[in-house]
């Protein structure tokens, strides 16, 4: 791994932050030339630089002063979300609060992320299983993905390219313990097996991991399905050259950047490989989010908040203004697609409204302080690798939907009783 003396590894963190900042507007403003609904106004360009700025500044300390965890990775992250929020709200059409929301947006960031980095600083007692007992878990996680790809493909199998996924998708309908299965196992089962697997040196089991989360992608028909190997093959690539903070910030910075510089050989109009991988990485990944929660404040800036209502478990037995899941919602008030979107959105705007989401923020930081605490001792290549999927599913799902139907409660729980590696492990 390349490393150095702390205050260059510092330098050169703050640096790449910078730099995936400066990429992550320029990659909005190209953005805005494809998609009518998020601006730019060149009149109000010192405004966006000013506000992203100072806020960049900010969390950029205090990401280059924070030893790795899981939590550094998610916070990395929502870091570009409300960052690319704060430069999409000054330009934004939608009407409401424009300066509370941006105010809101910062300061619930903040209070996540002053949890998500909270990292033990010694061993905690814990339980923790055998070799023998994990093998045995491993292999236990393998079936199940089986048994659930041979139970979901009796309900659909296509090979389906991407540019048609969305004329099928909308008639899959798996009944609800293979539709849980699904999401656990492609989310947090498999990439945990795919990153114990390397730790004991088991290439090809390892690899057998990532053709079972590919498999997913005839049955699901989705892009996650599709790219998650990949994604995990990148993961690898990055944290066996660089130590794991810059492994993690790489991993965002060059694919945005390689976006931007395809979306500046090819013209708006354009089609093809170039204009379809810019769509995908600058738009769908980065860009999509940042504008969902600026729908999302134009929404409920003028109609009643849910108080978590749109919580499944609590639904039930709470009144609720919304019949239908808060995607639905959106795409029918905007047509602009089904847009779920990440905690800052659901569980703070949605839920609470712009002046107590801060608290709302605060309190799902909790999550990843117990993360924290059940990952410590585990090496960062396996962290990093184990919650690979994890920091997407995030920015996209709020995090009552990430913990139960996409299973990072289940990681968690496998991060506390996975066997320790001898030795000190490098934590920065």
């Amino acid at each position: 791994m390349l490393k150095g003396p702390v205050f260059t590894r510092q330098a050169l963190i703050v640096l790449l932050l910078g730099l995936l900042i400066a990429l992550c507007c320029l990659s909005l403003v190209e953005v805005s030339k494809r998609f009518d609904y998020i601006r730019f106004d060149k009149e109000r360009l010192l405004e966006a630089v000013t506000v992203v700025t100072v806020f960049s500044c900010v969390v950029i300390a205090l990401f280059a002063a924070t030893r790795f965890s899981f939590g550094y990775v998610v916070g990395l992250s929502l870091f570009i979300l409300v960052a690319g929020f704060l430069w999409i709200n000054t330009f934004s059409r939608y009407p409401y609060d424009h300066q509370l929301a941006r105010f809101s947006a910062a300061v619930s960031f903040l209070a996540l992320l002053s949890m998500a980095i909270i990292a033990p600083s010694r061993e905690r007692p814990r339980f923790e299983l055998s070799e023998r007992d994990s093998r045995w878990v491993l292999l236990g996680i393998e079936i199940l993905a089986i048994i659930t790809l041979l139970s979901a493909s009796r309900y659909n199998f296509r090979l389906v390219s991407l540019d048609h996924i969305y004329d099928f998708r909308q008639d899959i309908n798996f009944p609800a313990p293979i539709r849980y299965a699904i999401s656990i196992s492609l989310s947090a089962l498999l990439p945990f097996a795919f990153a114990s697997r390397l730790e004991r040196r088991e290439a090809k089991r390892a690899g057998l991991t990532l053709l079972m989360m590919l498999l997913f992608y005839p049955i699901t028909l989705s892009k996650l399905a599709l790219f998650a190997p990949a994604l995990l093959v990148w993961l690898l690539i990055l944290i066996s050259i660089f130590e794991a903070r810059i492994a993690a910030i790489l991993s965002l910075l060059l694919p945005l950047a390689a976006g931007l510089v395809l979306a500046y050989l090819t013209a708006p109009e354009q089609t093809g490989l170039t204009e379809t991988f810019f769509k995908l990485i600058n738009f769908r990944i980065f860009a999509i989010q940042a504008s969902a929660l600026d729908i999302y404040n134009s929404f409920f800036s003028t109609h009643p908040h849910t108080y978590f209502c749109q919580i499944s478990l609590l639904k039930p037995v709470m009144a609720c203004p919304y019949d239908e899941p808060l995607s639905v919602v959106m795409q029918n008030t905007y047509s602009l697609g089904y847009m779920n979107s990440s905690l800052f959105a659901t569980e703070g705007v949605a839920s609470v409204g712009l002046w107590l989401a801060p608290i709302s923020a605060l309190a799902c930081g909790g999550v990843f302080v117990v993360a924290n605490y059940a990952s410590f001792g585990l090496s960062p290549r396996f962290i990093l690798l184990s919650s690979g999927l994890m920091p997407q599913i995030l920015t996209n799902t709020p995090l009552t939907t990430s913990l139960l139907t996409h299973g990072l409660v289940f990681l968690i729980a496998l991060w506390w009783v996975a066997p320790r590696p001898a030795g000190e492990n490098d934590r920065t």
